[in-house]
């Protein structure tokens, strides 16, 4: 994980409608950055919808969020009108701003060694320095802990 203090690596993707996005376009926000595995698996859907379900709330902190993966833009656009998600998804194919970002890791699964994203959060302030970053967190959970992390920063 990058550590808190740092400055945030800058970064251009493709989201769910094909546009680009630059993070440091989103200077004067703060910006939650979740890593999540796979679209439409039971975890990543889980943690979609809790960021979903707390938008407004994020919105009314002036933070918004975005999602990256290395699934297809297709995938992300047919996940996000699917759960109607009201941020945008980012498409990560070559994992450059995963590995980047150090959520690029080898995990185990039934005695089965891979490489893939481990689940994480970053939330990133107005001036482009992380100040939130934890890995390995439980899809439910950690939109309401970004939520009360935010809260405490007021």
């Amino acid at each position: 994980m990058l550590e808190v203090g740092s400055k945030a690596i800058d970064f251009c993707l493709k989201d769910q409608d094909d546009r680009d996005v630059r993070l440091s376009s989103f200077k004067g926000q703060k910006v939650i950055l979740y890593f999540y595995p796979k679209d439409n698996t039971p975890g990543c859907t889980k943690e979609a919808c809790a960021f979903k379900n707390n938008y407004e709330d994020y919105s009314s902190l002036n933070a918004i969020v975005l999602g990256i993966s290395k699934d297809s833009r297709k995938s992300h656009f047919n996940f996000s009108q699917k759960y109607e998600l009201p941020f945008r998804l980012l498409s990560d194919p070559d994992h450059k701003v995963i590995e980047a970002y150090d959520v690029w890791k080898e995990k185990k699964l039934y005695g089965k060694t891979s490489m893939g994203i481990v689940r994480s959060t970053y939330v990133i302030d107005e001036e482009g320095v992380i100040i939130y970053a934890k890995e390995k967190v439980k899809p439910e959970e950690s939109p309401v802990d970004v939520l009360s992390f935010l809260k405490g920063q007021e």
